[in-house]
């Protein structure tokens, strides 16, 4: 028995020596590096002008001198011009550490870093991160979202928006596509110029062509009077086809004509009508899906796809949903508030409503808060007890190995940040690894970590 403790105990001496970190100032580090190279340069340039010598032979006392010399000149001019350039960086370093924007944890964190190199990459990540975050409030100001994700979102609609090009937002229902819809048209150069919305599953199939593009009195029954459709009504701007994958296939032959040619008829009509109007459609189906089915046609589906938007679903975009829940709550009449535990079940719940099923469900609870704390009994059933199926492991049994271990290992290091506060180098010594890591594996599952500090 005593033996297995002073076993014990050496390895968890062996442990704390294995995290024990070595640290060369940089400034005195590339010094030495370009020291090495001009001494090597040296030697190698006595060995080929002295071609007799051996290698292994004593150098002369002079030529010992010269390289001390070569060798102290090298170190001073490189430690020199390291500090001359490298001087701006560190001040730039120590100046953002104090703006109150970066915050105390995060600080915190840099101040525990002892590699110079290390400090400077995460306060310009750090920085990189509140400038995309600001970006994304100035120019998105209605589309709640930080993720990277998200974030990718509005980079896509920042390029896209200024051409004419026809784009197709495409994701689940409830994900906020015209939203995004919205956002271009906003940030589009016909801004202010007419934004027609048309959902094509709402309308009859009998009434959708006549509401497309509109109809000559006598037409059909009931047409009493002309009627102008509504790419006549958007002409020179934009129309916005919401659920173009609900359109009948006759519609959709007379609307592939409108992409191609830009004209059209009315119904009942023979005078072509021209007009100057940019397309966005979206949908919630898979559209190569439903053209191997033979209810989508294929002409129409590569004319819309010129730029395509894929939406991702709240469930992979989890660090926004304390965002957009908060949100919600702040417009809602009554004012209530999350607490914790509410808090993890909103982030662990899959959404297969997305952000349409996220509200309804805040509302819902709100109505029945009797303070001001949503607490769990106010969620729906289905909201915890998939919470703990996904933590007995009884949920997403299809999911492939790999799939699952990569949720494993983002669910670990969430739980982690939210333990620490955000603070890395706390969350890194919880899980088992080295803080260089835990910052790799944060950007590789775009882990948020401002957001993330939001759940204190």
């Amino acid at each position: 028995m005593g033996s297995y403790k002073i076993g014990n105990a050496t390895t968890l001496k062996y442990k704390k020596m294995s995290k024990k970190k070595y640290y060369i100032n940089i400034y005195i580090l590339i010094p030495v590096i370009y020291t090495g190279i001009s001494i090597i340069g040296v030697i190698l340039t006595y060995q080929i002008f002295n071609p007799n010598e051996k290698t292994n032979q004593i150098f002369p006392l002079s030529f010992v001198y010269i390289i001390a010399m070569i060798s102290i000149f090298t170190f001073l001019t490189s430690f020199i011009i390291m500090r001359i350039f490298l001087k701006p960086f560190m001040q730039f370093v120590q100046k953002t550490k104090k703006i109150p924007i970066y915050t105390n944890s995060t600080r915190d964190n840099q101040e525990k870093v002892t590699d110079d190199l290390e400090k400077i990459t995460n306060v310009f990540d750090n920085v990189a991160n509140i400038l995309s975050h600001v970006e994304a409030k100035e120019l998105f100001p209605h589309v709640i979202g930080s993720s990277a994700s998200m974030r990718n979102i509005f980079t896509q609609i920042t390029k896209v928006a200024p051409t004419d090009s026809t784009v197709l937002i495409s994701g689940e229902s409830g994900t906020g596509k015209e939203l995004i819809a919205s956002s271009i048209y906003e940030h589009s150069l016909r801004e202010g110029r007419p934004f027609v919305k048309i959902n094509c599953v709402a309308i009859p199939e009998g009434l959708l062509e006549s509401e497309l593009f509109g109809h000559e009195k006598g037409s059909f029954t009931g047409a009493i009077s002309q009627k102008k459709g509504k790419f006549e009504i958007a002409d020179g701007g934009t129309i916005f086809l919401d659920e173009i994958g609900d359109m009948p296939l006759t519609t959709q032959a007379k609307l592939l004509r409108v992409l191609q040619e830009k004209e059209f008829e009315r119904v009942g009509g023979t005078k072509p009508i021209r007009v100057d109007v940019r397309f966005i459609a979206a949908t919630n189906k898979n559209l190569p899906q439903n053209i191997k089915e033979g209810s989508f046609r294929d002409d129409l589906y590569f004319r819309l796809n010129v730029f395509a938007i894929a939406l991702p679903p709240l469930r992979e975009r989890r660090e926004d949903i304390l965002l957009l829940a908060n949100f919600f709550l702040s417009n809602f009449q009554k004012k209530v508030r999350l607490s914790p535990t509410v808090s993890q079940l909103l982030i662990g719940f899959s959404w297969p409503g997305n952000i349409r099923e996220l509200k309804n469900v805040l509302e819902h609870a709100s109505v029945l808060v009797e303070k001001d704390i949503i607490e769990p009994h106010h969620l729906p059933e289905i909201i915890s007890r998939q919470n703990s199926m996904y933590i007995t492991g009884n949920l997403h049994d299809n999911i492939a190995l790999d799939d699952r271990l990569m949720i494993m290992e983002k669910e670990m290091i969430l739980h982690a940040l939210k333990t620490t506060g955000g603070v890395q180098i706390k969350a890194a010594n919880i899980l088992g690894i080295n803080q260089r890591s835990l910052w790799h594996r944060i950007k590789k599952h775009g882990i948020d970590i401002n957001t993330v500090r939001n759940l204190q």
